[in-house]
């Protein structure tokens, strides 16, 4: 499931656009660290393009998921700023968006609305991804969690998806 989605539907698209101005995207060779275990990170990314390996050192650098388009990385250490807790690596080369930390807080602080959508998105993000540590979800099941974001909210939202991957992928060229 694209994670992302949960973020998308419920910001504008201003918001949307707003992101995309101050986001950078950023090409991600294959083996490369994206972000480190208990390493300061200085933005949110989201995976456009392409799949990571997670993996966490108490665990002997266990991986413990592979991640891939849609995920949204770094939003942990964003919401509590402490450090990462887990090593991201590009397991093939992979496209990201990176909205610089800097940036964020300050739209955050300027811009209530902003503010409140965004959050309601990660907390919204962070209770799925909690809830699927603790239970393993069915396919039927995860279908079901998505419609808590709403059938036509969802379609939306992976539309703004396919139009972020779109432009990110087209600024290459």
């Amino acid at each position: 499931m694209k994670k992302v989605l949960y973020i998308l539907s419920e910001l504008s698209t201003r918001d949307i656009d707003w992101m995309l101005e101050v986001g950078q995207r950023l090409e991600i060779p294959a083996g490369s660290e994206v972000i480190k275990e208990n390493e300061d990170i200085d933005a949110l990314y989201i995976v456009l393009d392409g799949s990571l390996s997670v993996c966490v050192a108490s665990l002997g650098a266990k991986e413990i998921a592979t991640i891939g388009s849609g995920e949204v990385l770094g939003e942990m250490s964003f919401v509590d700023s402490r450090p990462p807790s887990a090593t991201v690596t590009a397991l093939e080369k992979s496209l990201l968006l990176a909205i610089p930390k800097a940036e964020l807080n300050a739209k955050l602080q300027e811009d209530v609305l902003f503010s409140l959508r965004f959050y309601r998105a990660i907390a919204k993000f962070l209770s799925n991804r909690l809830r699927g540590t603790f239970s393993s979800l069915a396919p039927e099941e995860e279908k079901s969690a998505l419609a808590e974001v709403g059938e036509e909210n969802l379609t939306l939202a992976a539309s703004r998806f396919d139009d972020l991957l779109q432009i990110m992928k087209d600024s290459s060229a």
